[in-house]
């Protein structure tokens, strides 16, 4: 992982700890005054609303967090977890979902397994929204794996794969009527091909605060790349990615959740800090190279989904 980026993910780390604890102390020092000045001099964000913080360029450190919570490069890169600290780390449930439509007649019953019905994926956001979970993001998944930061009590986190238009249409408007935020995995060689998303929806996505990641450019399997295969596929469409959205591209999904240890250092090599297989178990030296998740499938109602996540996570 980049030395840049390691900084980065401790400083939304340290930040998160430091508003926890001013809420705390807020908490602790509120009177009956409801114009006290701690409580209108800072205003607190919403749980889990990091759009509501300042980018970590434009802050003052001194004002943002406290002094001992600001530390030199070298403290930074040694207060990295493990592998195994990593791995005995809670998971955090993780869904993967793809094509986002009612399901046709020429359907076949595994093809189904990928694709949810509109009214059964609204559904799911709906008791996960019921049930308290919260929405993460990659950045607060990998501050709590490599930091122990703090998550919302209940969280989850929600991914797409494949660049499927229903996916722009129907699952990012049900999500945000939550104030949920959702991964989105792009394949750009679909990218503006019919009932695909287009770059300019690809680009409001991730203005809307949603977070876009790689899925190669073509969907080839991850364990039978060449020398020239990563270029064709992990660099160039990072580097399209990120002029689309004026963002980099630093999280991955394998296509067909197929990866193996020998893609690692190839991913990391070309700026990946995470990437996502989907139910086989994490490497033991990398586990933030081979995060968990699950399929969610068409079939699931809600009690179902619960369920899997339950078992699964």
């Amino acid at each position: 992982m980049h030395l840049y980026r390691l900084s980065r993910i401790l400083f939304l780390a340290a930040l998160l700890s430091s508003i926890a604890g001013l809420s705390s102390c807020l908490q602790e020092g509120k009177t009956a005054d409801s114009q006290s000045p701690i409580e209108t001099a800072v205003p607190v964000a919403a749980e889990n609303d990091t759009t509501a913080l300042p980018a970590p360029d434009s802050l003052d450190l001194q004002a943002a967090i406290p002094a001992e919570s600001i530390q030199s490069t070298a403290v930074v890169v040694s207060s990295i977890a493990d592998a195994e600290t990593i791995i005995a780390r809670k998971q955090v449930p993780i869904l993967c979902y793809h094509q986002v439509r009612d399901w046709r007649e020429k359907d076949s019953k595994q093809a189904k397994d990928y694709i949810i019905p509109e009214e059964r994926f609204k559904e799911h956001i709906k008791m996960l929204a019921d049930s308290g979970y919260q929405t993460v993001l990659p950045d607060q998944l990998m501050a709590y794996l490599t930091t122990g930061a703090p998550l919302p009590e209940k969280p989850v986190m929600l991914t797409f794969d494949d660049t499927s238009l229903g996916q722009y249409t129907v699952a990012a408007p049900e999500l945000e009527k939550y104030g949920f935020k959702g991964v989105f995995f792009i394949m750009t060689v679909s990218l503006s091909r019919p009932n695909y998303m287009s770059k300019a929806q690809v680009k409001e996505l991730s203005e809307r605060g949603h977070v876009i990641g790689s899925h190669t450019w073509d969907h080839q399997n991850v364990k039978k790349y060449q020398e020239q295969d990563w270029v064709t596929q992990i660099e160039k469409p990072s580097r399209q990615l990120t002029e689309i959205t004026g963002k980099p591209t630093e999280y991955f999904a394998y296509p067909f959740g197929l990866w193996n240890p020998e893609a690692i250092p190839e991913l990391k090599q070309r700026g990946m800090v995470g990437a996502f297989q989907l139910a086989d178990k994490r490497d033991p030296q990398d586990p933030l190279h081979s995060i968990r998740r699950i399929i969610a499938s068409g079939y699931w109602s809600s009690p179902s989904l619960h369920r899997a996540m339950v078992n699964s996570f």
